[in-house]
């Protein structure tokens, strides 16, 4: 497959799951009529509920999630390719993974990812961050081939961390997918170059599907979901409010790109700075 057209699903997730499970589900349906082969949703899909306690309290474990049950069937039902942005999983007894999951057209779970790099930062007063304190952190990077290409997988707070997709990309990777919920604050400041950087230092797709807009949780998250070409630009974005976007893109895009910029093959390996 040389051509394939990706959606990015864009949401605003509350606390209550099963308002979210058809949300998502609803956006997917409209993406599939659309034309989309391959489906990205944001991260933490199903659940945000940043209350002490809460996210932990209303999610489970992978055997007893109910969303994936339904996002398998709506797979399979479609016959396209789905990558559940993330979802909250229990892990131990009081911590959760930050965990995506890749779905085929038959309805199989073929992988899952768990965010390595979490969000543990201050941004100032009344905005301090710390994911550590309710998930355990990924150790694996992953690789999937998917949907007639190859899929680098990530999860928000990944995006500031070039080695890792520039790893994927050695690996194969053709595409990366980067489901987010950024904070209004960074995403002003951030979200566009990072995005963009990725994909020029790759020469990869990036499918960026994002959380956008007030939160019942009270938070405020930035949206601007997109999809970058490995060149760099913008096939299509939006802005804050819920939606999808979609765009048909020609693999063959990827070879070129690399075949322009060879940064990939060109990197050595060095010393560090002298101390």
């Amino acid at each position: 497959m040389t051509q394939l057209t990706a959606a990015c699903l864009q949401m605003c997730s509350s606390d209550v799951m099963e308002d979210n499970i058809l949300e998502a589900c609803k956006l997917i349906e409209q993406a599939a009529d659309a034309g989309a082969q391959l489906i990205v949703t944001p991260e933490m899909t199903t659940l945000l509920d940043k209350t002490p306690g809460q996210q932990f309290a209303k999610s489970f474990s992978q055997e007893n999630d109910p969303a994936l049950p339904v996002f398998q069937q709506l797979a399979a039902k479609r016959a396209i390719t789905l990558v559940i942005g993330s979802l909250p999983i229990h892990i131990s007894d009081n911590k959760c993974a930050n965990r995506c999951f890749v779905i085929n057209p038959e309805g199989e779970i073929i992988v899952s990812y768990d965010k390595i790099h979490l969000f543990d930062v201050a941004l100032g007063e009344g905005n301090q961050f710390r994911e550590s304190k309710d998930y355990i952190a990924g150790k694996q990077a992953v690789l999937i081939s998917a949907a007639g290409t190859s899929l680098g997988l990530s999860i928000c707070y990944d995006l500031r961390f070039p080695q890792l997709y520039q790893d994927l990309a050695i690996a194969g990777a053709q595409m990366l997918t980067v489901p987010a919920a950024f904070t209004r604050v960074t995403g002003e400041a951030h979200w566009h170059p990072l995005i963009r950087a990725r994909a020029i230092e790759t020469g990869c797709f990036v499918l960026a599907s994002a959380q956008g807009g007030k939160h019942t949780d009270g938070r405020e998250t930035y949206g601007h979901s997109m999809i970058v070409n490995p060149w760099g630009e913008i096939l299509a974005e939006l802005e804050s409010e819920p939606g999808f976007i979609t765009a048909t893109l020609n693999l063959e895009e990827v070879t070129q790109a690399r075949i322009h910029i060879p940064a990939l093959s060109n990197k050595i390996d060095y010393q560090g700075p002298a101390t």
